[in-house]
This record gives C-alpha cells, structure tokens and sequence, in this order.
C-alpha cells in the first residue's frame, strides 16, 4: 500500500468529487456535488476546505463542475487547475478569481508538495476533457471516467498506475432496452461518451497484462470503478462483469488487482 489515497466522496452519472492525498499535500478532484456534501466529505476524512491545496476539474459537465464557484472561495489556499477549453466554456468559472484559476493541457505537469500531477486527453463530447494522474515517489494513481474509447494515451497511464478510479458507466444491454431516447443513447454509446462494463473491463485487462509483461509490478493493481449510471447499471452488475472479464484473462484477485465500486453517495477509499 502507498503513500497516495484517494477518497470518493461520491460517483456517478449524478455528481462527482474525489479527495487525493499522501498525507501531507490534499486535493480535490472535481466538485460535482453540492459544497454542502463535498465539505461533508471533506469532514469525513477529518479535512476541511482550508486543508486543500489544489482543486482539479476534469471538464464543464455539471456533474464535475457544480459547485466550483462555491468551493473555490472555501478553498483559500488553493488553485483550480483546469483546460481553457472548460474554462472558456463554463460560466460558472466567470466567478473564480482570475489569480486563482490555472490552466493546464494534456501531458503538462504541475507539483503540489510532494505530488506530481499529470493531465491526459480523453475522449469525451466536453471541450477539452482531461484525465489527471497523480505520482510521487513512483507510485501513480490515475482517474480516467468520462470517455467513450480508450486511447493509446489512456491505456499508457492504465498501464503505470498502481491505483486507478476508471469509468463502467454502463450495461450495455440495460442502456439499450431502457427509455432513454434514441439520439441519448448514440450519445452513450459513441466514441465521444461513456465506456460499458465490457468496454472497461477490456481496458483494464489490456493495463494490466501489460504491466505484468513489463516485469516491474511489486503488487497488485489497486482499481476503483466509478461513474456508474444510476439508470443503466448496477454497482454488482459493474463488478462482476470486470471481474468476469479479468479472471477469463488469468488475472486473479488479490494476486494482480483489488477491484471495489464507488458509491454513488457515501465516502469509498482507496
């Protein structure tokens, strides 16, 4: 187990916040949620908004965004880093100080205390989304949801990260025979959208063969699965479809990879 924790203080298609920390150096990953939950999550993990350093928002989509304006003032030690492209597409970001914003693109690097921190593209119908991984002393936690295909890009930092919160947003078949419309569903589906349970399962497996290729892997793979669907999935359906899909890949639990779900309301570490 590493230095590096990261605590879901909710996930899903509803609203997302995540807090990132060694320790010393605490920061905030999207605020999705109310100020009222996120400083709740916050005091969950014995913190407060003044404990925060940095504030990172991967895109303008409400359920990462909404409730900037009010965390950004709460957090009065910290810089929000984000892309122009949310930036200039999201007028809720009109109301944090100027001074206060950073932007940041895919491979910049940027150093809080002792963690480095990573952007990555994704693929995503946002204007310039961006998946962030946070490193420090070779260890690597990566967050990647909010994508319809796994880049190259993306499967590189899969195959780095010792820890990882990635998307099953969906069951493919429940999606398909639900009363989502028609043009919400391509939406979902397409390469600008959100990735299945198979579709996540597959990447991960590609990870971690790789990493187990590589011959460098001390320990397992520590995965969280994140984003679910309220309406399309399950938290059991997530999880046993991935596990499904690593074990037929003779990857095995508690051996190559732990494997939990974010809750959708409650506080879920890792």
């Amino acid at each position: 187990m590493g230095k590096l924790k990261i605590a879901s203080i909710g996930s899903s298609s509803s609203g997302n916040a995540y807090i990132v920390s060694d320790g010393k150096t605490r920061l905030l990953l999207d605020v999705g949620l109310t100020a009222k939950r996120i400083k709740e999550g916050l005091a969950e993990c014995m913190l407060s908004a003044e404990d925060i350093q940095g504030v990172f928002v991967t895109h303008e989509h409400t359920d990462h965004v909404k409730s900037i304006r009010a965390i950004a003032k709460a957090c009065i030690y910290a810089k929000v880093y984000t892309s122009r492209g949310t930036i200039y597409n999201c007028d809720k970001f009109e109301y944090v100080k100027p001074e206060q914003l950073t932007r940041i693109a895919a491979q910049d690097m940027v150093r809080i205390g002792d963690i480095c921190i990573k952007a990555f593209s994704l693929s995503h119908d946002a204007s310039e989304p961006v998946g962030f991984s946070f490193i420090e002393d070779g260890e690597q936690l990566s967050v990647a949801t909010d994508t319809g295909i796994v880049t190259d890009e993306i499967t590189e930092e899969l195959t780095r990260a010792d820890a990882i919160v990635f998307e099953a947003n969906h069951e493919e078949s429940i999606l398909q025979m639900g009363d989502y419309p028609y043009s919400l569903k391509q939406r979902i589906l397409g390469e600008y959208g959100h990735l299945s349970n198979v579709t996540s399962g597959i990447a991960l497996t590609r990870g971690l063969l790789a990493r187990k290729e590589s011959g460098l892997v001390s320990s397992e793979q520590r995965i969280m699965l994140a984003h679910l669907s309220t309406h399309n999935n399950t938290p059991d359906t997530a999880l046993l479809t991935v596990k499904n899909i690593l074990h037929e890949n003779n990857l095995r639990q508690g051996n190559d990879f732990t494997l939990k779900v974010a809750d959708k309301d409650k506080l879920t570490t890792m």
